[in-house]
């Protein structure tokens, strides 16, 4: 591996572990669901962020786009069954806050 190589990987590591750091606490740490859902997305960034270094220092790039691609799919479909199980819980208990979910029967 080059020192070219090498800095890269160490830069944009580092920004990754905060990524999924800031995604982890997110995640975590607040009752709101909208946060959450976001503190998700976060996470999926630095995946795919770590996803494409990776291929870039290997010399792969063809076979990284591609998981790369397929998880920005798999990340849509995850959002979208989110917001809508969020919306759900909302228009029930008429809050975003995670809490009031276990109130909920059924």
């Amino acid at each position: 591996m080059n020192p070219a190589n090498m800095q890269l990987l160490w830069v944009f590591g580092m920004f990754v572990v905060v990524l999924s750091v800031i995604g982890i606490y997110c995640v975590l740490v607040t009752y709101n669901l909208i946060r959450a859902l976001i503190g998700l997305e976060i996470i999926i960034k630095a995946v795919t962020l770590m996803i494409v270094v990776a291929g870039h220092i290997t010399g792969h790039e063809a076979l990284a786009q591609s998981l790369v691609i397929t998880l920005i799919v798999i990340e849509a479909v995850m959002i979208t069954v989110g917001v809508g199980i969020v919306v759900g819980i909302t228009r029930h208990t008429g809050s975003l806050d995670l809490r009031k979910i276990s109130n909920l029967k059924g």
